[in-house]
Order: structure tokens, then sequence, then C-alpha cells
């Protein structure tokens, strides 16, 4: 009789407790996620930029958001490497890199995942996203200087002027190789074919005062010191020498000639610095927030004054008198995605036309 009740009483427990499931299973299914504080909100950021004041904004987006930024700084090219090499394991969120030519290397490496974000694909303008894998955050513009007592304006408005016979043994630049040179390339490619940008390519090497070498700085240094009478350079490195704590490096820079080149055709060709979220981030939705963060009016407003660039995100004012007084000019409106595909056939210009 008593293991009769106990049986029953037993029986009643259960069904009791299933009731109640089947009762609150819903609310279960549907209940919003654990509570921030139960699992890890940090992003580990792999940064190609290394800036002091890109570290003041994330200290910013960690006030705001309670996320923690892990960061690694290295060159472009050994982050990629680094992903390559830690592959699934990679703890990696967030990719940032410094080229258009090193975005798309990773994106046909596999190295990005997509990012559905309603933010970001209302922010950033269509040129500068990847699809949904990669969206550039600030521009520079690939500009040509030169020396007003060697070279009249009119000889180089155009980056095919940089070919012509008329400047033999005055052009200064860095290696073909570059990616700041292929992605320059990739968009004369882009804009007028490839063989054009092979003769105009095969040009270039033929008026070159010297070697390539050294980075940008060195070719605009080059043109100071009358070593060569052009040379072409981002833009923010001329900004740099124009702010620079060096009165002499001022005064100089502030004596060169600037043109913002193909203005009566195409436009002077525009770079990104950009970045994405990397294909095994172990922590997707803060990288999420973390580039949807960089897109907002004060960290464009940041990213771009520090390091003399132009925000992506329209109506985004900067303080930047020295950048500002480059003045006004027609950038070119190739999609990043369309220069990143020719990066191959740049390559291969490069090589057969020994600009090394």
């Amino acid at each position: 009789m008593q293991s009769y009740a106990f049986r029953l009483k037993f029986s009643r427990r259960v069904l009791g407790a299933a009731a109640i499931v089947a009762l609150i299973a819903p609310f279960l299914l549907h209940s919003p996620p654990l509570p921030a504080q139960t699992r890890d909100r940090v992003v580990n950021l792999y940064s190609a930029r290394h800036y002091s004041s890109d570290q003041d904004l994330y200290d910013s987006f960690t006030r705001q958001t309670g996320i923690k930024i892990n960061q690694i700084q290295a060159g472009d090219e050994a982050l990629l490497e680094r992903l390559r090499s830690e592959g699934k394991a990679s703890p990696a969120d967030v990719v940032l890199l410094a080229d258009a030519a090193r975005l798309w290397k990773a994106q046909s490496e596999g190295l990005f995942q997509p990012t559905r974000s309603e933010v970001l694909k209302t922010m950033i303008p269509p040129t500068y996203q990847a699809d949904q894998l990669w969206f550039g955050f600030t521009t520079r513009a690939r500009i040509i200087v030169f020396d007003p007592a060697r070279v009249k304006p009119g000889q180089v408005q155009r980056y095919e002027d940089l070919a012509s016979a008329a400047l033999k043994g005055m052009v200064c630049t860095r290696s073909g190789t570059h990616p700041y040179m292929l992605s320059l390339l990739a968009s004369i490619i882009a804009h007028q074919g490839e063989q054009k940008a092979e003769a105009w390519a095969k040009g270039v090497v033929a008026n070159l005062a010297r070697s390539p070498r050294g980075g940008d700085t060195d070719q605009i240094k080059g043109v100071i010191s009358g070593e060569c009478a052009v040379a072409l350079t981002n833009s923010y490195y001329l900004v740099r020498m124009l702010k620079s704590p060096k009165a002499e490096e001022r005064e100089a820079a502030a004596k060169l000639g600037m043109v913002w080149p193909n203005q009566a055709s195409t436009g002077t060709h525009i770079n990104v610095s950009g970045g994405g979220v990397a294909r095994y981030a172990p922590h997707p939705e803060e990288a999420r927030k973390f580039l949807e963060f960089l897109a907002s009016p004060s960290a464009q407003a940041q990213l771009a004054n520090g390091n003399n660039e132009w925000p992506v995100v329209r109506n985004v004012q900067i303080n930047n008198p020295e950048l500002t007084q480059l003045g006004p000019f027609k950038s070119e409106q190739l999609p990043v995605s369309v220069i990143g595909k020719h990066q191959g056939l740049a390559a291969r210009i490069i090589d057969r036309s020994g600009w090394r």
C-alpha cells in the first residue's frame, strides 16, 4: 500500500513538473541572451594602424559599450601572415588594414566573414564596401608633387603625364610592387584597359630619376633635395610634412607644387583604410558593434584626423587646416572592390615593365 501511494505521489509530481515545463517552454525559447557580464565582452583587434589617437578612440568605445579592446599592432603583411598561420584557432575578431590592395588580398584568401549590419550598409557609401566582407573607414588621395622651378604646373595634370617624354629622368616613385602603386595601376586598368595601363607603367619606368626606393616621404624629400622633379605620394604624407615640428620641413613642403590629378577626366585616385570581422572571430557580435562604432560621426572624425585623411561617412566635419588648405577636388568613383579585382593583373604588369 505504501509503495502504491509513493508511486502515485511521484507520478503526480512528475506530471506537475512536466506541466510547468510545458507552460514556460515558449518563454525559455524566446528569452533574451545571458547578461553581458556572464560572457566575454571583448574585441581582439589586429590593426595595421599605429596612431596614438586610435587608442583614445578605442577607450571611448569601451566606455560607451563596456566592451574591452585587446589590440595587436603590426604591419599589414605581418598581420595577414599571422592570420594564415593561426587558422581556425585565431583569436582575431576585427582586422584593420591600410590599403584596398591588402584588404582585397585578405578577402581573396577567405580571412573575413560577412557582416550583416544595417548601420554599416547605410552609413558607409557603397563605393567603399566590398560584399559586406570589409568596409572602408577613411580615404586618402594619390597626388603628384613637383618642383615649381623645374616643372610647369601644366606638365603634370594627369597620372598619364608621368609617362611623358618631357619628364625623362625627373620622376621619383616607390617600388611598383608596393600596394599603393598596385592600387593606382589597378585603377588605371579599370579606366583604360590592360594595354594602355602597361604602356603607362613602362613610360614611368623610362622617366625614373633613380631606382624606386623608400616610402612616400622619401619621394617628397627627393623632390625637395632636387634628386627628382616630380613624385607620387599619398596625400597624408604631404600633410604630415606641412604639420612637421621641424620648421625646415614645413617650409620646404610649403614650397612644393601639388596637383590633384585627372580633374578633367576620371578624378584623383582614392584609396582607403578599412577592415572587417575576421573569419573565425570568437566574438562576432562585439566585432560588429565595434565596426558600427567606427562609422559613427565622432569616431569618423577622430580616425580621419589621426592620420590626416578624410572620413567616408558623408557630412562628418574634420578639424585639419593643413589638409583643408590643399583645396577641394574631384575624386575617383571606382568601387574599392573593382580596384581589388585588378590587383593580380597590376602585379603582372609591374613585373613585365621592370618597375621593381
